[in-house]
This record gives C-alpha cells, structure tokens and sequence, in this order.
C-alpha cells in the first residue's frame, strides 16, 4: 500500500511564480526596472526548442522582458562568444542562458564561462560555481543552479530545519549533483555523493533522510534502497517506452519508493515545474543586484 505523500512541484512553482511576478510588479512601479532575460538557441534540437519556447512564455507571463536569440546549427565558436559578449553589455538583459546541449564543434564550458558572471541564471559559471563552494553571502553571494535550488526549495517547504539530516546525493554533475551537494551542506546536513561506482550503493543510500537522486538512468534507486520515512527528491527524467508507448520515468522506482518513502516528488510534476520558476526567480535577483536594489526573499 501507498503511502508516502506526493511533493507537488506544480503547485509550488505556481506559487513561486506568482511571488516572483508580484516582485517584478513592484520593481517596475518602485524603480522603473523590467527584469530582461535573454535566452541562445543554437541548432534545431526539438526537446531544446520546446524548453526555450516554454522559458519564454514564462518569463513573459512574470512580466519579464524575454530575448530569444536563435542562432543555425553551423554559428561558430566566436560566432556565439561575440554574442554572448553582446548580451553582457547590454543593459536591458539582466540573465543570460545558453541553452545546452551547443553542437558538437562548440566548447560549451568555453561559452558558459564567457558569460558575465552576475548574469549567468543557470549558475554553471566557475566563479558561481567556487561562490557557492565557499558559502559567499552579500555583493559576492552566488547565482545558484535552478534544479538545485528548486529542489532544496521544495526540502524546506516539506521538512523546514534541515539541520542534522543525513542526505545522499545520488549523481556527480556540476549541473545538479555538486551543487545539490553544497546547498544541502549550507542546511547543515551531513552530506554523501554518491554515484555508479560507489560501494554497496543500495546501503549508502538507506542511510539517508533526504535522498536526491540526479544520475540520469531510468529507475535506478530501487523501493528497498529507501529508508522508511525518507524523503525523496527524483531529479531524473528518463524517456522509456512501455507497451509500445513513450513514458517519463524518474531516476527512482517510484511506485516501490512510495512503500518506504515518507515523502517523494512525481515524475512528472516534481523537480522539473521548479527548475523554470528557479530560473525567473535568478534573473529577478539578477536584476536586483545589478541596480543595487534589495533581493526579494522567495522563500
């Protein structure tokens, strides 16, 4: 029997965005300042164009100001850094994203870390990346990356104090599993990372209160892995094909999970509403900075 509560991440991101376009409200009435959000698409990926579309029509639907620039499959190395370089001198664009995955012939970490470091909404940029490492707070703090920060979002709602928890990591990456890994260490958690070559994955992970679970293979965390009453944060979205037909699945079996589980969020409706509504959330406190205004709490 079922009976581990579902995270709603739609109903959240909802909220979120709602708390986010009121503060844009009061920046233009305050202040006279739109928050701009300038999105690079590079190449005719389908699923990237689908994830741009949806940025834009948020971003618009914040109140925001939304700049996408789509560039051929054959654009240049320097092509796309003189772009970059154009977005972070303009003043009307507070957030750059270059959608990822760039074709082949491109650097991506080259062009991550070309963008102005203030206004990269995705958080990968190295320095973000050692200004979330080292804890940095004020005119340093980080942009930190958007399904991290969207999943620590949704921790805290669930279970508010963090402090003395023991969280596993299951993914190494620096788009999700290393930051997930510090922000879990900011809560005051005691922290493993752990991957496809730890040993006796299945028992590091029933040590945990907190699982997150970003390793990008279909139903990989097992029921049993779970301690009872854990909670599970499922960053995992896996295409499979079940009886002919395509289904999103998570990188956790969720209906085992939900046997052990105290708490998880769906795959569909989890993590992934956050990671959109975590971007809107970084360009406003982009923008924020860059006119020395006060960061709005979101939380």
């Amino acid at each position: 029997m079922s009976t581990a509560t579902i995270i709603d991440g739609r109903k959240f991101s909802a909220t979120l965005r709602g708390r986010i376009a009121e503060e844009v409200t009061r920046l233009k009435n305050d202040h006279d300042l739109t928050p701009g959000l300038a999105v690079v698409l590079v190449g005719e990926d389908p699923a990237s164009q689908v994830y741009v579309r949806s940025k834009g029509k948020q971003t618009l639907e914040a109140g925001m100001n939304s700049y996408e620039h789509k560039m051929p499959a054959e654009t240049t190395q320097e092509e796309l850094l003189a772009k970059v370089e154009e977005l972070n001198n303009d003043p009307a664009v507070h957030g750059i994203l270059v959608q990822l995955p760039v074709p082949d012939h491109i650097d991506d970490h080259a062009i991550i870390n070309a963008i102005d470091p203030n206004k990269d909404v995705d958080g990968f940029h190295v320095i973000n990346s050692g200004r979330l490492a080292t804890g940095a707070r004020g005119a340093s703090a980080p942009m930190i990356p958007c399904t991290p920060l969207g999943s620590i979002m949704l921790l805290k709602d669930h279970l508010g104090d963090l402090s003395s928890k023991t969280a596993v990591v299951v993914g190494r990456s620096n788009i999700v599993g290393k930051p997930m890994a510090q922000l879990l260490l900011q809560e005051s958690c005691t922290v493993t990372i752990a991957h496809s070559r730890t040993k006796d994955l299945p028992d590091v992970v029933r040590q945990a209160d907190i699982v997150v679970a970003a390793v990008g293979r279909p139903e990989m965390v097992k029921g049993d892995w779970v301690k009872p009453g854990a909670t599970v944060i499922d960053v995992g979205i896996n295409r499979i094909e079940v009886d002919g037909k395509n289904k999103l699945v998570g990188d956790v079996a969720t209906a085992e999970a939900m046997e052990h589980a105290g708490a998880i969020t769906p795959v569909p409706g989890g993590v992934g509403p956050m990671t959109i509504a975590c971007l809107l959330a970084n360009t406003l406190t982009a923008a924020s900075r860059q006119n020395g205004l006060e960061e709005p709490n979101l939380l």
